[in-house]
């Protein structure tokens, strides 16, 4: 019984962390700082919280331009792109909405695997959680509500972020798993490397952050040392001490939190078309997950 609540206080903790992260980028945002900025600086404070740990675990960072190669593709798809997206994303959208967007990532991933031939043809929980899926996006957004609807290009760019997390899980599980580098130096580096990605934009954003405040400033400070660096750290810790069942549950959380944090500290409004739309979501990505489970049940051992 103590283990098991042991378990959830943990989850909730990564939990939070995890989905305070789209809190913290709309007040960033909203305190004077732009997306690249945003980006950057997230990047560069989860490196330093990685290699920090990394070095206290006696872990060195890798060493053969293979690996860096690797990292840099890794990087660009799992962070500097989608942490872009996001910010940007976020401009116009809510950071409640946004963090029910990042669920879709596993309706991205079994579709990528669909059309490389890495994953099996859906059964009926698989499909019908797909179509629940997109269509639960569909509901939230109401592209048919010339009033109400709220399609945008900020939708498209968190979409994206969600599509571009698809990709680089998909491309990390063929390049980067299983290798003999310790799991916090693999972090740090792949953030390092994202850190390289997202420096060029500031130079193409012209000039630093105008009109900035404290508390933006406190803002990014928090999410790149507490929503980024630890909880690259936590996620891996889950894994290897609960299992990688414990740490998709906490993804099943993240949205429940984006949106609690949204509405309670940015007095964001929910319609009731909007909690429909994330339910429908949430219920698509939990169909999508029995598939996976099925089709793993249903694989020859040995």
């Amino acid at each position: 019984m103590a283990s098991s609540i042991r378990v959830w206080l943990r989850m909730g903790v990564l939990a939070l962390l995890w989905g305070s992260g789209f809190l913290w980028i709309k007040i960033s945002l909203e305190q004077g700082l732009s997306p690249v900025w945003i980006t950057f600086v997230r990047c560069l404070l989860g490196a330093g919280v990685l290699v920090g740990l990394a070095a206290a675990a006696g872990q060195r960072l890798p060493r053969d331009r293979g690996t860096w190669g690797r990292l840099l593709v890794a990087a660009f798809f799992c962070n500097a792109l989608p942490f872009l997206l996001f910010s940007v994303g976020e401009q116009t959208v809510d950071s409640g909405v946004a963090g029910v967007l990042n669920a879709t990532t596993p309706l991205w991933s079994l579709l990528i695997g669909l059309g490389l031939g890495t994953e099996r043809r859906p059964g009926a929980a698989g499909a019908g959680g797909l179509l629940l899926g997109f269509a639960g996006v569909l509901l939230i957004f109401a592209p048919w509500s010339a009033g109400a609807g709220l399609m945008s290009a900020g939708v498209i760019a968190l979409l994206a972020a969600a599509a571009s997390y698809a990709v680089a899980f998909a491309y990390m599980a063929r390049r980067l798993t299983g290798r003999g580098d310790g799991p916090l130096a693999l972090s740090a580096a792949q953030l390092l490397a994202a850190t390289a990605w997202s420096a060029p934009g500031l130079a193409a954003a012209g000039g630093g952050p105008v009109r900035v405040t404290w508390a933006g400033v406190l803002a990014v400070v928090v999410l790149g040392v507490f929503a980024t660096g630890l909880t690259f750290h936590l996620n891996y810790r889950m894994i290897a001490e609960e299992g990688p069942t414990a740490a998709a549950t906490v993804g099943y959380l993240l949205p429940v939190v984006s949106v609690g944090l949204g509405a309670v500290v940015l007095d964001e409004a929910l319609s009731a078309r909007v909690v429909a739309g994330m339910a429908v979501v949430l219920v698509g990505v939990a169909l999508t997950r029995v598939r996976s489970r099925e089709a793993r049940a249903l694989e020859p051992v040995g």
